[in-house]
């Protein structure tokens, strides 16, 4: 979907107006979704409560033209009426295709890393705190963990003495330890580059938005691809996840086009928000 970001407008300029059909969505009511849409920016949260608005009128307008719910009801009562008609216009015209046994063998052999066991490391770490504006606190704690991790390849059993004297992390009373870890366990940055790391002293300070990590694995438990017959239920609920959002996009393009909608472009993930 796209819209213009209210970061971006000019002068303060107001976003352009949202029509579905001849309702038009008011800049207030987007302003209120918003809170339901957390986003790292006011403009994406901006674009996203639009786009859910935009897709619950298409949905209301048209559960409407089937007499699956009044056209106008007072009060908060149109909300709560759509919140049942919805599922029920769903139920009705949603073109889901049926999942064989072979659909689900099949997706499962091309995204074999899906459906594996994760992968597991023993980590510990000492976080030298730095805010992500401060230059300066940044560059001298980059130095003290270069410094650090110096000392350690020397001398490898210091780690739990540097945590405790060095570390702004709560682990740090057990030497920094922060025992196995999954994927999606630490912050974003840091789990992703753990990911590739080998057994060992990482040989330079990781970087995340806390600060500056030193970094050693002890050990590594690579995940191990899972057959089919023991995630058999997964599978389907991805396969069936997937196909219900195509025919959802299908189907809500195809009431942008009859019902019209001006203002904002429904996008790949049109029925996102449904889903979720």
């Amino acid at each position: 979907m796209q819209m213009i970001d209210i970061e971006q407008l000019p002068g303060g300029a107001s976003p352009p107006l949202i029509r579905v059909g001849k309702t038009f969505i008011e800049e207030a009511s987007v302003a209120q979704e918003m809170q339901y849409h957390p986003a790292d920016s006011a403009g994406t949260a901006q674009l996203k409560a639009a786009r859910a608005l935009v897709v619950r009128e298409l949905l209301t307008q048209r559960a409407i033209e089937l007499g699956l719910m009044e056209k106008e009801t007072n009060g908060s009562g149109v909300e709560d009426e759509s919140d049942a008609a919805i599922p029920e216009l769903l139920e009705q015209e949603l073109d889901v295709p049926s999942l064989s046994e072979e659909d689900c063998r099949r997706f499962h052999a091309s995204y074999p890393a899906r459906f594996s066991e994760p992968s597991q490391i023993s980590v510990r770490h000492i976080l030298l705190a730095a805010a992500p504006d401060d230059a300066r606190a940044r560059d001298a704690q980059y130095r003290l963990g270069e410094s650090l991790i110096k000392e350690l390849q020397s001398i490898p059993e210091r780690f739990d003495e540097f945590a405790q004297r060095h570390s702004a992390c709560p682990s740090k009373e057990m030497g920094g330890d922060l025992g196995w870890l999954v994927p999606g366990q630490t912050v974003g940055e840091l789990d992703r580059a753990l990911q590739h790391l080998p057994e060992g002293l990482h040989e330079r300070p990781l970087a995340s938005r806390y600060g500056w990590h030193v970094v050693l694995i002890d050990k590594r438990i690579e995940g191990r691809e899972l057959p089919y017959e023991q995630v058999a239920d997964r599978v389907r609920h991805s396969l069936q996840e997937q196909a219900t959002r195509r025919a959802l996009r299908h189907y809500l393009l195809a009431l942008e086009s009859e019902i019209g909608v001006e203002g904002i472009v429904l996008d790949d993930d049109a029925g996102g928000s449904l889903m979720q």
